[in-house]
C-alpha cells in the first residue's frame, strides 16, 4: 500500500466528509456586523495595517477624505524605485539582481567593492553539503519544485552547526547562504523531475563561480549550457523586480509570522515558499499561462481583438477558461492603475517578442490588459480601477527565455528569497510580538454526551 493509498472505502470516506462539512460550514450572515476583517482585508480593500517596516514601499492609491483615490504605482526598495535600479543597470550595460539583495539585506545601495564582495560570497556559498543532492532531492521525486524548494530548506537545517540561534550573525549567515544555495536546488530538483516523471535524461552542470546568479540558471538548466548575454540580463531583470513586494503579500507576511514565534530561518523561509506556491499568490503566472491556452484553443484570432473579447466575457461569465470566472494576471490588491514591475516587464516582452514566434502571445496579452478593466465593468458593473499585474506577462519572458513551466513559480522564489530574508531580519530587531490575530467563534455551547448515549 502506497502512503496515500486509503484504508477507508469510498462510502466510508465520503461519510466522513459529509460530517465535516456538516460542522465546518460558516453562513457568510456570521460575518455581518461582526466587525471581521475577512482576508486581513478592510472593508475598501486596503490590508489591515499589522506593522511597520523600512525594507520596501508598495504604493498604488493614497487616502483623501476617507476615499481611496488610484494612481500610477510605484514600488521601492529601501527607498529607491525598482525603475531606477531596473534603467541604471541597462544603463551601465550590468547585472543587478545582487545589488538588489545588498540592497535588501544591508539597507543601503553597495559600492562597487562591497558589491564585488558580496558576489564572491554568494558564490563561495553556492555548494550544497556532501551526499545532500542525493539524500534529500535524488531519492525523492517532487511532482511539484515548489515543494521540493521547501523540503531542501527544511533539510538545511541539519547541516547546519548552530540553526537555531536567531542573533544577527547568524541569521544572516544562514539567510545569505540560502540566497546562495536555492538556484542550485531548484535546478537539481527540476533534472530529478525531468528523469522521474518526464522520462527524459537528466543534465548536470556545475554553477561557475564567476557567473551572476542568471547567468549560472541559464547555463545550468540548459543541455549545451550555452546562453546570449541579452538572455542572461533579461533574466536577471525578472530577478530584481520580483525580488521583493512589501511586508503584507502572504508570503511575506507567512515568513514573518513564523519569524515572531522566535523559529529558526529554515522553518521561516519554508513557510514562505509553501506560500508563494498557491495559485492565488506566486503561482498565478503559471494560471496565466493555462489561461493563454484556452484562448488559442477557443479563439481562431488571438490578435483578432472582438474575438478575444467575446472570449473574455466567457471566461468572466465562467462560460470557458478554468470556471473560475478570473482573468488571471489582471488586478491587484495594492495597485491601482498600473503595476511598475509589469510595466517593466511589458517592455521587455515586446521588445523581444517583436518579429519572432512569441509576437501574437505579446498582441494578446495586451489585448488582455487593455479590454478586461471593460468587459469587466460592463459585466459585473464594477468600475473600480483594474490593471495588470506582473503575472501577466512574466510567463511569455520565461517561454522566451526557454525556461520551462515548471519553474515558473521557483524563479520567483529564487528573486523572493532576498526579500524574506530582509524581512525575518526586520522582524528579529523590532519585532516584540508573536503575530496572533483572533477568530470569533460562532458555536454554540454544548454539553458532553458520554459516548453510550450518542446517537
Amino acid at each position: 500500500m502506497s502512503l496515500y493509498e486509503s484504508a477507508m472505502a469510498d462510502e466510508q470516506l465520503k461519510d466522513i466528509c459529509n460530517l465535516i462539512l456538516k460542522n465546518n460550514r460558516i453562513n457568510y450572515s456570521n460575518y455581518v456586523g461582526a466587525n471581521i476583517k475577512l482576508g486581513l482585508r478592510n472593508a475598501d480593500g486596503t490590508g489591515v495595517m499589522a506593522g511597520i517596516s523600512k525594507v520596501s514601499t508598495v504604493d498604488g492609491y493614497y487616502i483623501e477624505d476617507g476615499e481611496k483615490v488610484p494612481h500610477e504605482g510605484k514600488l521601492r526598495i529601501r527607498g529607491v524605485s525598482i525603475e531606477d535600479i531596473v534603467d541604471a543597470c541597462e544603463k551601465e550595460d550590468r547585472f543587478g539582481f545582487e545589488e538588489v539583495a545588498w540592497l535588501l539585506l544591508m539597507g543601503t545601495l553597495p559600492t562597487k567593492k562591497q558589491l564585488e564582495g558580496f558576489r564572491t560570497i554568494l558564490s563561495q556559498c553556492r555548494e550544497l553539503p556532501d551526499v545532500f543532492i542525493e539524500d534529500i532531492i535524488m531519492k525523492a521525486p517532487s511532482p511539484d519544485v515548489m515543494n521540493k524548494l521547501a523540503r531542501s530548506v527544511l533539510a538545511l537545517y541539519s547541516y547546519d552547526d548552530n540553526p537555531d540561534d536567531t542573533r544577527l550573525e547568524n541569521t544572516v549567515r544562514q539567510c545569505v547562504n540560502l540566497i546562495a544555495k536555492l538556484p542550485a536546488i531548484m535546478v537539481y530538483a527540476y533534472q530529478v523531475k525531468r528523469r522521474h516523471y518526464y522520462r527524459k535524461s537528466m543534465y548536470i552542470h556545475q554553477m561557475k563561480p564567476e557567473f551572476t546568479t542568471a547567468q549560472n540558471i541559464l547555463r545550468s538548466i540548459r543541455a549545451d549550457k550555452t546562453f546570449t548575454d541579452e538572455e542572461a540580463k533579461l533574466l536577471d531583470i525578472c530577478l530584481m523586480i520580483h525580488a521583493e513586494h512589501g511586508g503584507g503579500n502572504n508570503s511575506t507576511f507567512a515568513t514573518r509570522v513564523l519569524t515572531s514565534s522566535g523559529t529558526d530561518t529554515y522553518s521561516a523561509i519554508a513557510a514562505g515558499i509553501g506560500a508563494l506556491k498557491g495559485p492565488k499568490h506566486g503561482g498565478a503566472n503559471i494560471k496565466v499561462s493555462q489561461m493563454v491556452d484556452f484562448i488559442k484553443a477557443g479563439v481562431t484570432d488571438i490578435t483578432n481583438e472582438g474575438m478575444v473579447a467575446d472570449y473574455l466575457k466567457k471566461i468572466i461569465e465562467k462560460q470557458a477558461g478554468d470556471g473560475s470566472g478570473l482573468i488571471y494576471g489582471m488586478g491587484h490588491a495594492v495597485y491601482t492603475l498600473s503595476d511598475p514591475r509589469a510595466k517593466i516587464l511589458k517592455a521587455k516582452a515586446e521588445e523581444f517578442s517583436k518579429g519572432k514566434e512569441f509576437e501574437e502571445e505579446f498582441i494578446l496579452l495586451s489585448l488582455i490588459e487593455k479590454l478586461t478593466p471593460e468587459i469587466f465593468a460592463d459585466i459585473k458593473k464594477n468600475s473600480k480601477p483594474m490593471c495588470a499585474n506582473v503575472d501577466l506577462y512574466s510567463g511569455l519572458v520565461y517561454k522566451m527565455l526557454n525556461i520551462p513551466s515548471d519553474l515558473f513559480t521557483p524563479m520567483f522564489t529564487i528573486a523572493r528569497i532576498s526579500g524574506w530574508s530582509a524581512h525575518r531580519i526586520e522582524e528579529l530587531l523590532t519585532g516584540s510580538r508573536i503575530i496572533r490575530p483572533a477568530y470569533k467563534t460562532v458555536n454554540p455551547k454544548l454539553e458532553y454526551v458520554p459516548i453510550d448515549e450518542r446517537g
